[in-house]
This record gives C-alpha cells, structure tokens and sequence, in this order.
C-alpha cells in the first residue's frame, strides 16, 4: 500500500471518528446522524476515485464485526444487507458461544469502516425513534399486551423504509460514479468476490416467516424511516479520476 492509500485512509478514519463523536456519543437527532453519514458515503466515494485501478486491486480485504449483545431478532436484520450493498461489501451473521448474534461486514477497509459506522446510526436512530413513538397519542391508547406488537412493528416498518432508502441512493450513487468513464462498483465487487472466495465459507440464507404486524405502528415507523435525512453525493470528480477510462475497469 502506497503513501496515498495510506493517507487517504488515515483521513477517512479520522472522519469517521469525529463524525461517531459528534453524532452517537453526544446523543445527536436522526437526522444529525445521518447527515453525518452521509458525508463519510461522499467521502468514502471521493476516496474510491482517487484510487488507480491498480491501487483498488491490491487493497486488502477485512473484517469488521458488529456486535449485537442479543440473542433474538433485532430491527437491523431487516435492514443489513442493505447496509452492505451501499457500502460495496458482504454481510453474514454469525453467534457467539453465548448465543448473541453479531454481524460481520467484509470487503475494502474504507467499505466496511463505513458499513460499521453507518449500522450504528441506524441502530441508534430506530431506538430513539421507537423512544419518541411510545409516547405518542397512538400508542397511548393501546392495551398492555398490543404493546409489544407495536413495538416490533414499528421497528420493522421503519428499518424497511431505510433499506429501501439505501438503495435508492445506491443506484444513484453508481449513477454517479459511472458517470466518470470507470466501471468502480464492477471492479470492486469482483475484487471482494474473488477475496471471499479464498475464505471456502458455507452460508446459508434463512428464510424469514411471515410475522403479525400492527399497521398503525408499522406505518408511522415507515413515515419515521421517510423523514431520516440520508442524501450523500459527489459534486465533483478529483483530477486522478478525471482522465480515466471505462476500459482499466474491466
């Protein structure tokens, strides 16, 4: 790894940091939070076209694990794969001795540092959220045992209408970037995919049951999903990406 990869990830780390600082640790709003990532998305894609097509190939692939400290489903499950696609990497989940679920994120450093940051936010957000809807008039009026129901489907409603969110603003961020003449999103991808290749893991996908909802409280967890502020981009390309040409991507 040269000098530039060096330090273009000693500054995107210093990013992350003062933004987790200001954001997660001092008890920020949602929409503070994920403005905040947002700017680490930006600047995790200015990173990316900084990088020669070389300099991408031999970057390292790492793991980056998130822990849950649960043993049950929790609103993110709905909602990580989602924050892998935006962040170019893979997810699985994995259990500890203890039965408690962690996620882990692998890929590009850069990828999962973000991946990382950005399932904190979110875990953040819809806790507070689910905070400020059980004191809603709503949720006043339902019975001790509706309570529950209510709780999870608010939860569920709201990480759903992230996720979908995130994708969105994937394609458009892949819009962007493909606009600069390389095919980035294609030769990072095959560069994971050929590092998880040499990793000869056996996953499974679970299926997911169907599951009781309750539509008001699923709804406003949407409409609480809606409202979270997330919109990175990239305004301009820096001059190492500029001349490049669709053909080093292959």
């Amino acid at each position: 790894m040269d000098r530039h990869d060096i330090g273009g990830l000693d500054k995107l780390k210093v990013r992350i940091q003062a933004l987790r600082a200001k954001t997660i640790d001092n008890g920020c709003t949602e929409d503070e939070a994920m403005s905040a990532a947002a700017k680490v998305a930006e600047l995790l894609d200015r990173y990316d076209l900084s990088l020669t097509d070389v300099e991408l190939r031999a970057t390292p692939c790492e793991r980056r694990v998130y822990e849950t400290h649960r043993k049950k489903r929790i609103p993110l499950d709905d909602c990580i794969g989602a924050i892998a696609h935006f962040c170019d990497c893979r997810v699985w989940r994995e259990k500890d001795a203890a039965g408690e679920s962690s996620y882990v994120f692998f890929g590009l450093r850069p990828d999962i540092e973000v991946a990382h940051y950005l399932t904190e936010l979110i875990d953040a957000a819809v806790r507070a959220e689910l905070g400020r809807f059980k004191t809603s008039a709503d949720y006043g009026q339902l019975r001790h045992q509706e309570r529950h129901l209510a709780n999870a489907s608010f939860a569920l409603g709201m990480v759903a209408s992230i996720a979908d969110k995130l994708m969105a603003m994937k394609a458009s961020r892949d819009d962007v970037n493909h606009s600069t003449g390389r095919g980035l999103v294609v030769l990072k991808t095959s560069v994971v995919d050929a590092e998880f290749d040499k990793l000869n893991m056996k996953l499974r996908t679970l299926r997911s049951n169907s599951r009781m909802v309750s539509m008001m409280a699923y709804e406003a967890g949407g409409a609480a999903g809606v409202s979270v502020a997330i919109n990175p981009g990239i305004n301009e390309v820096p001059p190492r990406a500029a001349g490049r040409t669709a053909g080093k991507a292959r």
